[in-house]
């Protein structure tokens, strides 16, 4: 598509904030004729950076993200700027400033979040890729619901640099795509070594898309009963045990393992979140640029924004703060146990199918019970990526592939075998 049909067709899918007016496909590079969407909390020199928000609505950024110097150098054309929940404040695509994106793959329900915008253009076939940003299953959750491949790389893999924050321990930059293919080419390009990222890991794996091996005879997958237990929608079980079974008769063996602390992982991610988010907006107070956060800020942000400030508090840091950190830890020792004797985690993205739009949803936590699943590899650092699984009512989901430290590539393989099979 070119310009002006992608800005037609989106009228109705709301992906895209603002345009790349200049937009053109060429040759060039290893992404040459590409066309990529980014997320709108990564800066792109000359592009609106609003992270979804009216306090950054007239914030063009004055330099670009390091992964979005190297996008360019290797010929990938950003289309424009996605939507997005506010500050990434939620996982549905509804709390954006700009309005609700819709689902291109399951008319009338909720695209997932917070890369909504990334993952509808994707589906809906407006970009090629796309960048956007994972702190808890940011990028994984809407490949899930929109029926699209995400990946979030092992901590400090991707630069940071130019990433406005939402929680810096946990956030990661990632690719989505139609395919494990272009996902794992896209990360080719924008991993590696950056000087400016104190996170940054100096000596990464290197190429991914030139080692894909749909050869899974021989691995063990791992798969955590307690995954069932918190399930809600049986439809996705049926469909992730189909899943992992086609996996199975590739030759892969499925192995049994335990996660005895999964039920910690939402209040530990969340604790760690409120904390975090409030120290990074406090550059937002209205003197240098954009408006004072708390002002115009929407319910998410400013819920997240009072807590972080009331755990942050010295007499209430240790009753929640150090407790979660505690907690942080154990489920990273958990993860270690469970991965020690197998190649990958396999299991789902997401307990339940995305609502429909629209639905009031008065309990924050039954928003945040989308993230019970990718959570923990944010906490431990892991790469984990999701790849389209199959349909429940017509509805796509996900299988979730998660793996240890810098072994991303195998959680790549493992996807691009169920992606064949």
């Amino acid at each position: 598509m070119d310009l002006e049909d992608v800005r037609e067709s989106d009228r109705r899918v709301n992906s895209f904030i603002a345009f790349n007016e200049g937009f053109t496909l060429g040759g060039g590079g290893c992404l040459g004729g590409l066309s990529v969407a980014v997320k709108s909390n990564i800066c792109v020199e000359g592009l609106l950076a609003s992270a979804g928000s009216k306090t950054l609505e007239d914030y063009i950024s004055p330099y670009d993200a390091c992964v979005i110097e190297r996008l360019k150098a290797e010929g990938g054309y950003i289309l424009g700027m996605a939507n997005m929940d506010e500050f990434a404040c939620g996982g549905s695509g509804e709390t954006s400033y700009y309005g609700v994106t819709q689902n291109p793959s399951a008319e009338g329900r909720i695209p997932g979040g917070s890369s909504s915008g990334c993952a509808a253009a994707v589906a809906a076939g407006f970009v090629d890729c796309a960048l956007g940003s994972d702190t808890g299953g940011s990028i994984r959750n809407p490949a899930s619901h929109c029926g699209v491949v995400g990946f979030k790389p092992t901590y400090g893999l991707v630069s940071r640099y130019g990433l406005i924050d939402l929680a810096m321990s946990l956030d990661q930059i990632g690719p989505l795509a139609r395919d494990v293919e272009t996902a794992a080419l896209l990360l080719d390009v924008v991993s590696g070594y950056d000087s400016r990222d104190a996170t940054s890991i100096s000596d990464g794996p290197g190429k991914f898309s030139s080692k894909l091996d749909p050869d899974v005879k021989g691995m063990r997958l791992g798969y955590a009963g307690e995954f069932d237990d918190f399930i809600s929608d049986k439809g996705i079980g049926r469909v992730v045990h189909s899943a992992v079974d086609r996996l199975s008769s590739l030759g892969a063996e499925v192995v049994d393992v335990s996660l005895p602390n999964l039920d910690l992982a939402l209040p530990t991610y969340y604790l760690n979140v409120y904390v975090e988010f409030f120290s990074a907006t406090r550059k937002f107070d209205g003197r240098r640029y954009g408006k004072r956060i708390e002002d115009v800020c929407g319910e998410e942000v400013l819920r997240r924004i009072l807590l972080g400030r009331y755990i942050s508090q010295k007499e209430y840091s240790g009753r929640y703060y150090r407790k979660a950190l505690q907690a942080r830890s154990l489920i990273r020792s958990d993860l270690e146990a469970a991965l020690g004797g197998v190649d990958v985690l396999v299991g789902p993205v997401v307990p339940k199918l995305p609502h429909r739009l629209g639905d009031e949803i008065t309990d924050p936590r039954v928003m945040y019970a989308y993230d019970i699943f990718t959570t923990p590899a944010n906490l431990a650092g892991l790469p984990a990526g999701s790849v389209p699984a199959g349909k429940v009512d017509g509805i796509p989901t996900g299988l979730h592939v998660m793996g240890k430290p810098l072994e991303d590539q195998k959680v790549l393989n493992v996807m691009r075998a169920l992606e064949e099979v």
